[in-house]
Order: structure tokens, then C-alpha cells, then sequence
């Protein structure tokens, strides 16, 4: 059975054109969504897909309709694929029933596996640059107890700004607001036992 989906961006747009073109194409189910690409949340795809069965294949009009993205449309169908579903995209001709459209997925599934390269190569000479120069990513620096100690002195003294303590220590405000909140929290508890014990 083939099974067809179509999606339009906004409420405005008409899918008509997609539907006449998937009934034409022999869809004997259609099922539609008007959403943006990007969003995660799409009901009618997930109709569509939970209707598919092995044998079945899966109708869009263009690949667009179907992927928020390269990566997740090449996930999308090769999950289908390994549920014994197949693929038709109609303005591409793409068939992944045939021996052609399997090869084609296969050229989309290594340019997507290429961009991550990419990305992540990208990522880590952005991180050694930055270290070059002095500045360190990754999670927040972690203060010693002595650091510590010296934060919530300097914290409990109103005169200096957060700005200058945070300074000192190498900080961020963030940073130095977590290390406050965690020492009034001790302190609270503390008091509280006293007072238990008491």
C-alpha cells in the first residue's frame, strides 16, 4: 500500500498541490500536516508512520516535506528501510524500492556523516584556538575550598561589588552565585541542627 504525506509551512499555504499529486501517484491513504519543517511535533507524520507495515511505502511530494533536516530525514528512512518500508519522494524521483534510490540514500547517508566531520572538526579547532589564547571552554572552574572559604568572606563584606570578587577569583556571576546560594543552604541547615540539638 503506498501511504502518502504532505505538509505545508503555515495555514495560509493550500496543500491541495501536494494531495493531487500523491492521489495521482496511487496514495490510497494521505495524510497531512500544516506545521513548520522544524518542528519535532507533527502529528500527522506520526499518523502516517504508525499506519505504514512492512511492504508498505511511504509517498511525499518533495523531500523537504518529510526531514527537518538531512540527518533527520536519512534517519527517518532508514528506519522505514529496516522495517521493510519503502521510500518515494516524487519532484526528486527518488525510489528506495529500486536498486537506483538505495544508492542515492546511500550518497545522502555519507554526506550527512562528512557534514558531522565537519562540525565536529570544526568545533575542536575553534577549542584550540581559544585555549591558545587563554581562554578555556568547557564547564565553569571549580574553586577549591580555600577559594571557597574566600568567596563567602568576601561575599559577606557588602562594600565590595560581585563584579570585583568574581574578578579576583577568575569567576563568572553565575559561579559565584552558586557558591553563595550553597553556603546560605549550609548555613540554614546548621543553624537548624543547633537548634534541634538545642
Amino acid at each position: 500500500m503506498l501511504i502518502g504525506y504532505a505538509r505545508v509551512s503555515t495555514s495560509d499555504q493550500n496543500p491541495e498541490l501536494q494531495r493531487d499529486a500523491l492521489k495521482i501517484a496511487g496514495c490510497e491513504k494521505i495524510f497531512t500536516d500544516r506545521v513548520s519543517g522544524t518542528k519535532a511535533e507533527r502529528k500527522g507524520l506520526t499518523e502516517a508512520l504508525s499506519h505504514l507495515r512492512e511492504g508498505d511505502t511511504l509517498v511525499v511530494w518533495r523531500l523537504d516535506r518529510l526531514g527537518r533536516s538531512l540527518r533527520h530525514l536519512i534517519d527517518t528512512v532508514t528506519e522505514l528501510h529496516e522495517q521493510g518500508i519503502g521510500f518515494k519522494s516524487l519532484q526528486e524521483n527518488i525510489d528506495t524500492t529500486t536498486s537506483g534510490g538505495k544508492l542515492v540514500f546511500h550518497i545522502f547517508g555519507a554526506l550527512a556523516e562528512f557534514e558531522r566531520e565537519i562540525i565536529r572538526e570544526r568545533t575542536q579547532a575553534g577549542l584550540q584556538s581559544a585555549r591558545s589564547r587563554g581562554k578555556v571552554g568547557g564547564r565553569p572552574k571549580a574553586l577549591t575550598a580555600k577559594e571557597v572559604q574566600m568567596l563567602r568572606n568576601m561575599a559577606a563584606d557588602k562594600s565590595l561589588a560581585v563584579s570585583d570578587i568574581c574578578k579576583t577569583l577568575g569567576i563568572g556571576r553565575t559561579t559565584f552565585y552558586r557558591y553563595v546560594k550553597v553556603g546560605e543552604e549550609e548555613t540554614t541547615s546548621e543553624h537548624r541542627r543547633i537548634e534541634e540539638a538545642g
